[in-house]
């Protein structure tokens, strides 16, 4: 299975038994939407809802952070997203935040895992079929996975930082970067990673919300200056959109390491530097 998939091979593939469909719709606090009533209202025949804010680590200080193995376990094992099955994400958001579903199951060893391209929006507006009822998923065992994989953590981010050992790469836009505008958690300083280089994660899609690819994708890295053929960390606010550009490089036949706690856990920290400006 390809990491992308069409929408027209999700509709000859919906019904398969080993085919798994999830909903990673994901806002930001403060943008007045409710993933859940959203995917309540509409979604693709058969999809579950995965809650995103509720499978993560709630004892750690930054938002967002991945969640311990067990609890990773217990919950995709809830959604029937266990062994023997592949996984079909997609969501509604403008932060296309699947990608963070998907860099999430990868980091615990689940690999059988593609996003549909161009997400619901596109699904919808081909006319495919959307249902309200949701049929409560069959629990599936999922054998306990390895975890950490691709993920970064604040003391290798100091350190890469110290050894300019990887090119750190933050998907936020070019205000929030800058350090132009204040920050939307509170106690988070304004600005970025010194030497860190900003990529707004919509330049890696087209108007219509599916994937740049092939060497239209290459030229979004090329024109900032980024080198795929060294080492890359991906950064932003909370390790979500990151994951954008996690995918981008994936599709290009590079794996991209996410920095979890990102802007949230560096900003907050009074040992860590700052830069503004562009």
């Amino acid at each position: 299975m390809d990491a992308l998939v069409s929408t027209e091979w999700l509709a000859d593939a919906i019904g398969d038994p080993d085919l798994r469909i999830a909903d990673c719709t994901w806002f930001l606090p403060g943008e007045g939407r409710d993933a859940a009533a959203e995917y309540a209202h509409g979604h693709i025949p058969g999809a579950i809802f995965m809650d995103l804010a509720e499978i993560v680590d709630t004892d750690a200080d930054a938002p967002m952070m991945l969640p311990p193995r067990e609890k990773f376990v217990s919950r995709l094992s809830r959604l029937g997203l266990g062994d023997g099955t592949r996984i079909i994400l997609y969501d509604q958001s403008p932060h296309h935040t699947a990608a963070r579903g998907w860099a999430m199951l990868r980091s615990f060893g689940i690999t059988d895992v593609a996003l549909l391209d161009g997400g619901l929006a596109k699904w919808r507006a081909e006319g495919k079929p959307l249902v309200g009822d949701a049929t409560p998923p069959k629990a599936r065992h999922l054998t306990p996975p390895s975890q950490g994989a691709l993920i970064r953590t604040l003391a290798e981010m100091k350190q890469i930082l110290a050894e300019g050992s990887e090119q750190i790469v933050d998907a936020r836009s070019p205000s929030r970067f800058a350090g132009a505008e204040p920050e939307p958690r509170p106690g988070v300083e304004p600005g970025h990673i010194p030497g860190s280089t900003n990529l707004h994660y919509p330049r890696f899609f087209h108007d219509d919300g599916t994937w740049k690819q092939g060497a239209e994708l290459a030229q979004v890295f090329a024109e900032t200056g980024i080198d795929l053929d060294q080492p890359i960390v991906a950064t932003c606010g909370s390790g979500v959109t990151a994951s954008v550009i996690a995918f981008a490089g994936h599709l290009l036949g590079r794996e991209i390491p996410i920095y979890d706690g990102s802007w949230s856990e560096w900003g907050a920290d009074p040992t860590t530097p700052k830069e503004t400006g562009r």
